[in-house]
């Protein structure tokens, strides 16, 4: 059921096909589709209009972190093909800071780092902190092909951060290997700042693969 949802055939606010046209078309039982409606319905992600049927859900803020979130936790792969190219890129655009940053850009970048120490006690905000940190990177990078590519998976980004950082010590552990990449950067120093996001990605990535599902 997901995976249709997720395959572009339906856009957001479009109407839902009928119970029976949902089984043939994904081959199982009416009463699995009924259940499958029955859970993506409470989850937000559909809207049952009275006496007007089921549609997808509108665009809105919540909408695709919910989508992204459930492809993470059924071990979408096209999910895990992002979390790869996250990695790339992240690395990639870290070093190319490290080259082209200015006095103005290591201020920026300071002071984002800054409010993530400041956030230790409040998980959301320390979150936001660090999707900002990592966008600053690619900002200062000025490569606005790569910095795209990031912007594009911000919500990516921020679903994945949720998935890592659920405690104090995940949050610590997270913050620990921010400064090693704003330092590479503030000395202009592109293999440290490259070594220093690939440790932070694996790691990253690593958190991330332990609350998959077998």
């Amino acid at each position: 059921m997901l995976s249709y949802l997720l395959s572009g055939e339906l856009q957001p606010g479009d109407r839902i096909p009928s119970e029976r046209s949902l089984a043939e078309t994904l081959g199982v039982g009416r009463g699995a589709v009924r259940e499958g409606l029955k859970s993506l319905t409470l989850l937000g992600l559909l809207e049952v209009r009275q006496g007007d049927g089921t549609y997808l859900s509108s665009t809105n803020s919540s909408l695709l972190p919910r989508i992204v979130e459930w492809g993470i936790m059924l071990g979408e792969q096209h999910i895990l093909d992002l979390v790869e190219a996250r990695q790339e890129v992240e690395i990639g655009l870290a070093g190319l800071a490290a080259q082209r940053r200015t006095d103005g850009d290591i201020a920026r970048l300071s002071a984002t780092l800054a409010v993530m120490r400041a956030s230790v006690e409040d998980r959301d905000a320390y979150i936001d902190a660090d999707v900002n940190f990592h966008m600053a990177v690619a900002e200062i990078s000025r490569t606005s092909v790569l910095a795209g590519v990031l912007n594009n998976i911000r919500t990516l980004l921020l679903v994945w951060t949720r998935r890592v950082v659920t405690d104090r010590a995940s949050l610590q552990d997270s913050l620990a290997l921010h400064p090693p990449i704003f330092i590479a950067i503030r000395d202009g120093d592109a293999p440290a700042a490259r070594e220093a996001m690939t440790h932070h990605m694996e790691r990253a990535a690593a958190r991330l693969r332990e609350t998959l599902p077998e």
